[in-house]
């Protein structure tokens, strides 16, 4: 399962080399890993919208490498918001010019470039915290 999602990536790493070979296209463990990737936000979807829906509706203009519709814990249903994250910034650019404003699973969707949470961890640390500093037991 997971080589047929690696195969699967690497094919579309070749075609986002091909449409866009100004861009780089950076691997995707790579990307993953150091963060490296370029997020939307996407508001007003329907409450049928699932996440495969999304990714792919966002996956004809780049490499889509996560789709989240973000869900209510309570009652298990799509809250009306989720997240794509593309890993080309020109692909990313690309679908939220051309995704805002159109329909998908009959509700009008708009897209813009995610805000990092400054509450999430993740959001807020550098990629690269450099050498550990020392102690003053020492």
């Amino acid at each position: 399962m997971a080589m047929a999602a690696l195969r699967e990536a690497s094919r579309r790493l070749r075609a986002c080399r091909r449409e866009y070979p100004a861009a780089i296209a950076r691997p995707l463990l790579l990307t993953h890993c150091r963060g490296i990737t370029y997020k939307l936000f996407v508001g007003g979807l329907s409450q049928f919208a699932t996440e495969d829906s999304l990714a792919e509706a966002f996956s004809q203009y780049g490499q889509v490498l996560e789709a989240t519709v973000i869900t209510d814990k309570m009652t298990n249903r799509p809250k009306g918001f989720g997240f794509v994250k593309f890993a080309c910034e020109e692909e990313a650019n690309i679908a939220r010019e051309e995704m805002n404003g159109k329909v998908l699973n009959g509700r009008v969707i708009y897209v813009d470039i995610a805000k990092a949470d400054r509450n999430r961890v993740a959001d807020s640390l550098p990629i690269a915290t450099g050498p550990p500093k020392p102690t003053e037991n020492s």
